[in-house]
């Protein structure tokens, strides 16, 4: 048998395994950046309202009452007082309301009834005051006008204050606003240059005009023909006068002038009424009168004004009263061809006058001589004005400026308390 041939399978040389190769180097990783704070999610807006339709136009605004001079005042000679408040009545002598008060000059008289008709008041009457049917010899007592009593013992009650004028009310308020007046009786429209006497507008200084020019303000709560400052020339018209019942909207919202002059309104003034047609009077005057006062002063008292407030409240003229002192004779009317022809000008009878203030002497009874001039002195004072150059500016004056009336230096009072 023949052999088979074998074939040798020749296998492929292995191929020599790679030889390893060495692990790269880790590429180090660059810092991470730090991640950003995550924002605020912003608020939803709430969606804007739907503008209004246009309405018609509002009323024009009134025209605003004059700006007040920025507040303190000036003052002078350390005075703390701010705001001086004169407030007029009218027709009262001091024995007619004072007389029967301890300690005073008065005498006692027997009473009075309220109302009582208008007792005549001009110059005539008080120069026939002394004869038969003369000034009525009544008086009104503490249970008349307890308001007035109980300041008077509270504060000040001066004895010895006069009218300027030996007459009636518009010489008497024409000196309470300017220290000086060309009158001796009422100007009578229907009578112009009776007794030789000028007619209105009376060219003359006046406090509010130096208040004015001093950069100061005034105002004269009156309604109209209560008071005579429409008859002083620069006076009538002005934005001061405004009506009474304005004091207490003032002093409701913090604002008083430098000066105010303040006048009650018909009814309240105390000026004893005229008789009705049918001869009958009205009601009572004097209780209510005083109580007006009273109100106007517990408003005035609850207010922060009243820290640096001084209150004077006195009587424009005698009013047909009497009063047993005899007022000194400084003056003369001139001669006019009348019964009036030298008789005597200035002063007036005694008329009462209270000092109410945080600075007013208590339960003090002042008994300097002072005239309607000495609270317009007491004013240019105050607020360091120079004189008006009328009786003001007198030398050898009987007037003072009412400083006796007042301490600076006491602890100040409280409000005043009313029975």
């Amino acid at each position: 048998m023949k052999k088979r041939a074998v074939k040798t399978v020749l296998h492929p040389k292995p191929k020599p395994a790679p030889k390893p190769q060495p692990k790269p180097k880790p590429v180090p990783k660059p810092h991470a950046k730090p991640k950003p704070h995550p924002k605020p999610i912003p608020k939803p807006q709430p969606k804007p309202k739907p503008k209004p339709k246009p309405g018609p136009k509002p009323h024009p605004k009134p025209a605003p009452w004059p700006k007040p001079v920025p507040h303190p005042h000036p003052q002078v000679g350390g005075s703390p007082i701010e705001h001086v408040v004169i407030i007029v009545k009218e027709n009262h002598t001091f024995d007619n309301y004072f007389g029967s008060f301890p300690g005073v000059n008065g005498e006692v008289l027997p009473q009075a009834p309220d109302p009582i008709a208008d007792p005549l008041h001009n110059h005539q009457a008080w120069l026939e005051r002394k004869m038969p049917g003369g000034a009525v010899k009544l008086q009104y007592k503490q249970q008349d006008i307890p308001a007035y009593w109980a300041l008077a013992q509270q504060y000040t009650l001066c004895d010895n204050y006069y009218t300027e004028i030996a007459s009636q009310s518009e010489p008497n308020h024409l000196v309470l606003i300017a220290a000086s007046s060309p009158l001796i009786d009422n100007y009578h429209p229907p009578h112009p240059g009776e007794h030789d006497q000028p007619s209105p507008p009376f060219q003359m200084p006046s406090l509010p005009a130096a208040l004015e020019t001093a950069g100061l303000d005034w105002r004269n709560y009156a309604e109209a023909h209560s008071s005579y400052f429409g008859h002083i020339a620069g006076l009538a018209g002005n934005a001061s006068n405004v009506a009474s019942a304005q004091f207490d909207m003032d002093v409701a919202k913090g604002y008083l002038p430098a000066v105010s002059w303040l006048y009650a309104p018909g009814g309240l003034s105390e000026h004893p009424p005229f008789a009705k047609r049918d001869g009958t009077l009205p009601g009572p005057y004097v209780k209510p009168g005083q109580q007006w006062t009273a109100d106007r002063l517990k408003l005035l008292a609850a207010s922060p004004l009243w820290a640096t407030t001084a209150v004077f409240i006195t009587w424009d003229d005698f009013g047909g009263w009497y009063d047993h002192v005899d007022p000194p004779n400084v003056a003369q009317w001139k001669n006019d061809g009348t019964s009036y022809a030298g008789t005597q000008f200035r002063y007036g009878d005694r008329v009462p006058c209270l000092v109410v203030s945080p600075y007013a002497k208590p339960g003090y009874v002042s008994k300097k001589f002072h005239s309607h001039v000495s609270p317009v002195r007491f004013c240019l004072n105050n607020f360091g004005l120079p004189p008006l150059g009328a009786w003001d500016a007198e030398k050898n004056s009987l007037s003072d400026d009412m400083a006796d009336c007042f301490d600076y230096a006491q602890a100040p009072l409280g409000p005043p308390k009313f029975p």
